[in-house]
Order: C-alpha cells, then structure tokens, then sequence
C-alpha cells in the first residue's frame, strides 16, 4: 500500500523495486569487470605455464589449446556464473550462501574434463589450475555481491 508523506511525496513499493534493479546492476557490473579480471588472470597463467614448458596438446585430436581459447572459455562460463549470481539474487532468500555452494560444486565438476583428457602430466596440471584461478577470481567476487545483512 502507498501512503502520502508530510511532504505530498508518495513513498511504497517503488523504492524496493528501485533498490533491487540497482542491486541486479551492481552485480552485473561487478560481475563483468570480474570476468574481465578472470580472462586476463588465466590467459597470463596460461601464458606463464607456456614458458615454462607446458604444451597444453590434448590427445584428442591432437591439438595444442591456444591462449585465446583460455580468455574466450574463461569469458563465458563467468558469464553464466553472473547469469546463476542474478537468478539466486531474484528467487533466493539467501543468494550468497546458495551462489557459494553453487559455484564450489560447478568448480569441482569443471576438474573432471582435464583428468579424463588423457593429456600429460604439466598439461592436466597447468588446465586444473587454470580452472581454480577463475574461480578464485569469481566466485569471491560475485559471493561479496551478493551478501545482505541476513547472510
């Protein structure tokens, strides 16, 4: 119900409606500037595990991931981790806790595709790291977004 302030302004449920779409556009932009972060943080990790000897040649068909490939898959899983963020914090009464549990589970499921590629040792190693620094960068991020007082 709105009702009429001392001073003829009409106060109600236009303020929450204001106060949510501003928290969804600062989770999403947060969010995007992370995902940026997140892309160049395992581009260059890539690029250093490069240096250091790491192929990253993955048996199946034979092909060597190029450092692109990193930026672009690292891009657009954090774009549906920010897109799973938005959803709990519209339908959750508790967005960061479910975001948190969410994102580790997805994270541990994203390990299971490097050991089962049959690439060498550095290369397995280099990949399950490059996953862990994604998620290192995002779900934090996304998580201290999310908070409320009641989290």
């Amino acid at each position: 119900m709105n009702s009429m302030n001392g001073t003829g302004i009409v106060a109600g449920p236009a303020s929450d409606q204001t106060s949510h779409t501003h928290r969804l556009r600062r989770l999403a932009g947060t969010g995007f500037i992370a995902t940026l972060a997140a892309m160049v943080a395992t581009t260059l990790a890539a690029a250093l595990a490069q240096a250091v000897g790491v192929d990253f040649e993955v048996p199946d068909g034979g092909e060597t991931i190029p450092l692109s490939g990193f930026a672009v898959v690292t891009g657009f899983f954090s774009v549906v981790g920010i897109v799973i963020a938005v959803a709990l914090l519209r339908w959750s009464a508790r967005p960061a806790k479910r975001f948190v549990w969410t994102a580790v589970s997805l994270t541990a499921i994203s390990l299971v595709p490097p050991l089962l590629s049959g690439a060498d040792t550095a290369t397995t190693t280099a990949l399950l790291g490059l996953h862990l620094v994604a998620a290192t960068v995002m779900i934090p991020t996304l998580a201290r977004s999310l908070r409320t007082r009641t989290d």
